[in-house]
């Protein structure tokens, strides 16, 4: 973000190259690179300055490579560009990603032996950054300037490994077949795998997700890889960007409001939100919003067996995302079973799901494994109660709602099991507070100023650098 984003690891590269540039203040040097995809809009690239451009050898292939660059908030973005290989109607899911993503990386070591200017910390993210670590261990450690260069590599989702046949080892990687032991895990190629066993130092975006990671909960066959080399993998929490997730100054959303007027502001929220969408328009009924990828594993299954449930209860529902298409198809069923009270919005659109934080009471967010999360951060920061299951960074961002002697505890609703019946008890638990205006205010302030900005996190990082 802003260059071009599909979900939350755009957000994360969005704001900590900037966080982490802020904490450093003058005596940080904070780069980040991607490819110039064709989502890039002509309006940034108005603003960028072309660096370099050379031919680049990958394995037999003889490709152009062009190096544009612009500077926001203090930190130096640098674009590689080559249209055969990004010039694509999506970022990625294509039938050539590894060799895209080979190249990307390779362009970035690249890149790096024509300018006077070496890292002291490369820090490559998820399966499409993993062979920037590979390449320079193995191909580049002994460049001048290249030597001291040390490496993070960070796990986002480690669903997505980048698995190839073995037979392209050579073709498309250009890795040596000496390189097999390196590069083969489960009997194929696994990108992420090989940038594990390279790395510095390797690290996730929760300290929950990293201990189920390890227990081989959810770890999708990498759990034993990474016990091997525990002795350098952690979690480190994500944050969520002030100044664009900011109900205060948020322009996609109707009313502004902060911490003390969230009860009125959220009010004239869902006041426009119920016109646009033809919900009945009512202030005092609560409104629970689901915002997500709608796939399985974000516990859609829990949410489809509850949903006619909750329903019959004097609440409304927005349901907002695109994904496995019996969902899709599911939610549109419930909204014609219940105009009244339901509205399917399949599509994904931030300036929509925005306005949907600030007009929404309860966000529920039940998944079956979770890395970090985003959502939750969001819908706590724009005064909605979020309602989630104890896994991952959910575990570690939200506590459970508890109230006694006149204080309030805990920052949301949780639930321990994958269970239908606790999210459903959860989530009416969520519209009960609701209800009752006093605690609501209280709540609602509380939940708002919670800390998940950046700041904390970003010197986490600065730390695991230092570290090495």
């Amino acid at each position: 973000m802003p260059f071009a984003a599909t979900g939350g690891l755009g957000d994360v590269l969005g704001s900590l190259p900037a966080a982490i540039k802020a904490e450093l203040g003058e005596e940080g040097d904070v780069r980040a690179v991607m490819p110039l995809y064709s989502a890039v809009s002509d309006a940034w690239r108005a603003k960028m300055t072309k660096v370099m451009e050379f031919d680049m050898w990958l394995s037999w292939r003889n490709q152009y490579c062009g190096v544009y660059s612009l500077v926001k908030d203090g930190v130096t973005f640098y674009f590689i560009d080559n249209e055969y290989y990004f010039r694509r109607k999506a970022l990625y899911g294509e039938y050539d990603d590894g060799e895209r993503y080979a190249y990307f990386c390779k362009a970035v070591l690249e890149m790096l032996c024509r300018m006077d200017w070496k890292p002291d910390v490369l820090h490559a993210h998820d399966w499409q950054g993993a062979m920037s670590i590979v390449y320079l261990c193995r191909k580049y450690r002994l460049v001048e300037g290249f030597y001291g260069i040390k490496t993070v590599y960070t796990i986002h989702n480690i669903e997505y490994q980048g698995k190839y046949d073995t037979n392209i080892l050579s073709d498309v990687f250009e890795m040596d077949w000496a390189d097999m032991g390196l590069m083969e895990y489960g009997g194929c190629i696994n990108l992420m795998k090989a940038a594990i066993v390279c790395a510095d130092r390797v690290n996730t975006v929760s300290p929950r997700y990293a201990e189920e990671l390890l227990g081989g909960e959810n770890a999708h066959g990498l759990s034993h890889i990474l016990n091997v080399y525990a002795y350098k993998f952690s979690g480190i929490l994500n944050g969520i960007d002030y100044e664009y997730y900011n109900p205060h100054s948020d322009p996609a959303i109707v009313e502004k409001y902060n911490s003390t007027t969230a009860v009125e502001g959220k009010t004239v929220n869902k006041l426009a939100l119920q016109k646009a969408t033809g919900l009945p328009e009512r202030g005092d009924v609560p409104m629970v919003a689901l915002i997500t990828r709608l796939a399985t594993h974000k516990g859609l299954d829990l949410v489809a067996e509850v949903a006619a449930s909750l329903l019959r209860e004097d609440i409304q529902l927005v349901v907002l995302g695109k994904g496995e298409e019996k969902y899709e198809r599911f939610f549109l069923e419930l909204e014609a079973r219940f105009p009244d009270k339901m509205k399917a919005l399949i599509q994904y659109d931030r300036d929509l799901s925005k306005r949907i934080y600030a007009a929404a009471d309860v966000f529920m967010m039940p998944s079956k494994s979770e890395p970090c999360g985003l959502a939750q951060m969001i819908a706590s920061h724009y005064g909605t109660f979020p309602v989630v299951r104890e896994t991952g960074g959910l575990y570690d961002s939200i506590k459970g709602y508890w109230y006694h002697d006149g204080i309030i505890e805990g920052n949301g609703f949780t639930f321990a099991n994958y269970s239908a019946d606790e999210l459903y008890e959860r989530t009416l638990a969520a519209v009960a507070v609701w209800r009752d205006a006093d605690i609501r205010a209280r709540f609602t302030e509380k939940i708002m100023t919670t800390d998940f900005s950046w700041n904390a996190s970003a010197n986490r990082y600065i730390d695991l650098y230092a570290g090495i």
